[in-house]
């Protein structure tokens, strides 16, 4: 399970986003966006950002209504 914090920097990845950038987006420091994408890999069973983006991709696909 995806906290909602996890859940906004994989939003911010998907959109294209630095750490830096979403960092400022949510009032977090980088070093907490970086926490968040390690511990977001882990969970996703994924190996890099790219990943990260593609997995919110299919996620969002999941979740769209209609889907």
């Amino acid at each position: 399970m995806l906290t909602p914090t996890q859940i906004k920097v994989m939003r911010g990845v998907h959109s294209g986003l630095l750490n830096k950038q979403i960092a400022f987006d949510l009032g977090i420091a980088e070093a907490t966006v970086k926490a968040h994408m390690t511990a977001l890999m882990r969970k996703l069973n994924v190996r890099n950002r790219t990943q990260v983006a593609v997995a919110a991709q299919e996620l969002a696909a999941v979740a769209a209504p209609g889907a």
